[in-house]
């Protein structure tokens, strides 16, 4: 209710207040449309009609195969209004990461789209939907969101109902009233899922509450967004940042959608958008900047951008460099704000704030009401130094549960158990505590461990990576495990993509070792370097550190990475090859 009320206004008072625009990469049908906000109360209310009609209650998980459109808001908003929870699932993913993940939530209903495009190509997905709709004998309706009103509509059998969503809502009353069911507090809003690129997904319930003060906490404090500000942040429909995108209709701004490739037809398809669109905040990833800077693309030169006011950076550390090629060769006077939080808690928590100055490499503060401290192995707070991210209090956005985890035994294990009673997040943090800026390092569980001195690999890649020649890297330390499963020190193992033409040869080992040396310190120089075609990713674009370093440990294939959470599975078959020469000690 608040997202479509926003402030204390009446939704016919802003009703034809700009809601929601929605664009697709070049060549897609519908590849631009705007909703306002009377449009997209009618059109969330039909859905919410049409959800009561199949028996919807609340409390029921609703179920999404849904790209990044109009229809997943709209089917969100809906299924919210209800109490229903939400949960969706990209198309992007396969059917059997769609089945690990909604096989546990049970819904009995399913909106999916039949085809979806991206790079230039179109994806059938009738028969994964199918085959999803068969592995889940909790489904009884199928709601089919079509890109031409002639496709035949999938049999799914006697005992399930499809519908077409053009069909369906065409059915509704449009000048019925929406009615918002009063829920608790904490009663649950979405199920996100971990990665589970180590394992099953965990499915993650937050609240209504909870989410809804974070929120307009985050975008409006923090973020600065502002009234009939256009905010797009690059997303699938499967990653938090999707939701937190969305919820810029609480404070008013007008969330925009974009379904396809960031780099189609090149990497200057984002930055064209937020010039013809008139972008105020563009959202995007450290990996997506550092892209472009290597393409030593000059926004500022090819594109208006007088409408960009901030960006902001997320999905990996964004270092000194990128941070300075964002105000040379993109906007002088942007306001670029990194950011970092995760999809436990659906939010950043550690981010940007309009009033402190922004320093190359770092996080501007931490969260407002969040007690973030950074702790040594022993559990006290450290400052000016690498420490775990701890949250010594409770904040409103922190998960209500996992779903269907009796007794809370997999939550407390996944953030309670480190340290009793108090949130262990998983990522290397340093607090400066006289300027409240801070650095993240990466992932805790991929440390860089030489000789008992501690490094993130934030610091590796940017130092790697600074070379002309290499394209990308990954670092895994395999300390902790040798090849007989004894406490051992491991290795250090660095693998490089180079450009296309390069030779990987001892003349660029010994440039990459003599950067390491100088760069960093003779400390963390590799014990092997390796060409690699790509580095595995998850679907959101990050490196797969932790699985590739289980596999170097000698941790069986299937326990150390879920393929379905890849981006590119394809990727892994050479760091198998070479895993296996390692254990062979070749």
């Amino acid at each position: 209710e608040h997202l479509l009320r926003f402030g204390s206004s009446a939704i016919c008072d802003s009703g034809s207040q700009e809601a929601v625009l929605f664009c697709t990469e070049p060549g897609v049908p519908e590849d631009r449309q705007v909703l306002t906000r009377t449009e997209l109360v009618i059109k969330v209310s039909k859905v919410a009609s049409a959800l009561t009609c199949l028996g919807v209650k609340c409390g029921d998980p609703v179920a999404g195969y849904l790209p990044n459109r109009l229809e997943t808001l709209i089917s969100f908003l809906g299924a919210a209004s209800l109490g229903a929870i939400w949960s969706n699932c990209p198309p992007e993913l396969s059917s059997r990461g769609v089945i690990d993940r909604l096989a546990q939530i049970e819904p009995k209903l399913l909106i999916a789209i039949r085809d979806y495009y991206y790079a230039g190509k179109r994806y059938d997905r009738t028969a994964t939907v199918a085959e999803i709709v068969a592995s889940l004998p909790s489904i009884r309706h199928v709601i089919i969101v079509e890109q031409a009103c002639d496709e035949r509509l999938p049999d799914f059998g006697p005992s399930i109902s499809g519908w077409r969503w053009s069909g369906l809502i065409a059915q509704q009353q449009s000048d019925a009233p929406i009615r918002f069911r009063p829920v608790p507090f904490d009663h649950p809003l979405w199920i996100l899922y971990s990665s589970g690129t180590t394992g099953l997904p965990k499915p993650i319930v937050h609240g209504h509450g909870g989410i809804l003060l974070e929120h307009l906490k985050a975008l409006s404090l923090h973020l600065d967004l502002r009234p009939a500000d256009r905010f797009f942040w690059f997303t699938t429909a499967g990653w938090m940042m999707w939701n937190f995108l969305v919820s810029g209709l609480a404070v008013g701004t007008t969330p925009v959608l974009y379904d396809g490739s960031p780099k189609f037809p090149d990497l200057r398809a984002l930055w064209k958008l937020i010039e013809s669109q008139e972008v105020n905040y563009f959202g995007t990833s450290a990996p997506f900047l550092l892209a472009c800077q290597k393409e030593k693309l000059e926004p500022r030169k090819e594109f208006h951008l007088k409408s960009l006011r901030s960006i902001g950076s997320t999905g990996a550390p964004l270092p000194h460099h990128g941070f300075q090629w964002v105000y040379d060769k993109v906007k002088p006077n942007v306001w670029l704000g990194s950011v970092s939080g995760g999809t436990d808690v659906c939010t950043a928590f550690v981010l940007s704030h309009p009033w402190l100055p922004v320093y190359a490499g770092k996080l501007q503060c931490r969260g407002l009401g969040a007690s973030i401290e950074a702790w040594d192995d022993l559990g006290n707070p450290v400052w000016n130094q690498v420490g775990e991210l701890v949250l010594t209090a409770p904040i409103p956005c922190m998960p209500v549960c996992f779903w269907n985890d009796p007794g809370c035994a997999r939550f407390r294990e996944a953030y309670f158990d480190h340290f009793p009673g108090i949130w262990r997040h998983g990522d290397w943090i340093e607090i400066d505590p006289e300027s409240g800026q801070c650095v993240i390092y990466g992932r805790s569980d991929s440390t860089l461990n030489r000789g008992g001195v501690r490094m993130g690999t934030s610091e590796f890649y940017q130092v790697v990576e600074s070379i002309p020649e290499i394209l990308g890297s990954l670092v895994v330390d395999t300390t902790g495990l040798d090849r007989s499963g004894k406490e051992a020190d491991g290795k250090l193992l660095l693998f490089v993509v180079l450009e296309t033409g390069v030779v990987f040869d001892e003349v660029l080992v010994n440039r990459i070792r003599d950067r390491i040396k100088t760069g960093l310190s003779p400390r963390y120089l590799p014990d092997g370097i390796f060409s690699v075609p790509e580095i595995p990713q998850t679907l959101n674009g990050k490196k797969m550190e932790v699985p590739i370093k289980r596999i170097f440990q000698g941790i069986e294939l299937s326990k150390s990475v879920g393929q379905e959470a890849m981006s590119n599975p394809d990727s892994l078959k050479p760091f198998l090859e070479l895993a296996e020469r390692y254990r062979l000690g070749r």
